[in-house]
Parts: structure tokens; sequence; C-alpha cells
């Protein structure tokens, strides 16, 4: 019964765990909302990820572009293409 318990107890706090992960990126206020599509925004409306490190806890353990995309999706509900993204990381680098 101890080890049911045990188990039980640690689901829980597993799931709280990746619930409190879940939220810990930005998003956008509410009362500037995106209104024009992704592909369609300029470089100064995507969110910066340029200062981030990549695959870091920062990043939520994606990649750059990867992440441009997910923050672009949460933004807009539309998703940016993989080669968009690399090319808009790469601008906000510099390169």
């Amino acid at each position: 019964m101890r080890k049911i318990a045990v188990l039980v107890l640690g689901v829980m706090v597993l799931s709280l765990a990746g619930t409190a992960m879940a939220q810990t990126y930005s998003t956008p206020p509410a009362s500037q909302p995106a209104t024009q599509p992704a592909s369609t925004q300029s470089q100064g409306q995507y969110p910066s990820v340029s200062n981030l490190k990549e695959f870091s806890a920062e990043a939520n353990f994606m990649s750059l572009p990867g992440y441009l995309r997910y923050l672009v999706f949460q933004q807009t509900g539309q998703w940016l293409t993989r080669e968009e993204a690399v090319r808009i990381v790469n601008q906000q680098r510099g390169m």
C-alpha cells in the first residue's frame, strides 16, 4: 500500500512540474495582438531570440529557429516555415 501511495504522489509531483515548465515562456500582451499573418510580418515584429543559447532552458530546449517558430505560433496561430525562421534568426544575429 505504501508503494502505491508513493507512486501516486510521484506522478502528481511530476505532472505539476510539467505544468509549471509549460508556462515558462512569455506571451505577448493581450492588448497587442498580431494583425498580420506571420509570413508577412516585418523583421522588427518577431520576438528576438538571438540573445538566447540554443537548446538551453531559456529556449525551452529548442533550436533558436524552432523556438522562434513556437513563439510566433503562440502569438499568431500560424507557423513560420523552417526556412523563414532560420533566415530571421540569422538576420537577428547580424549574419
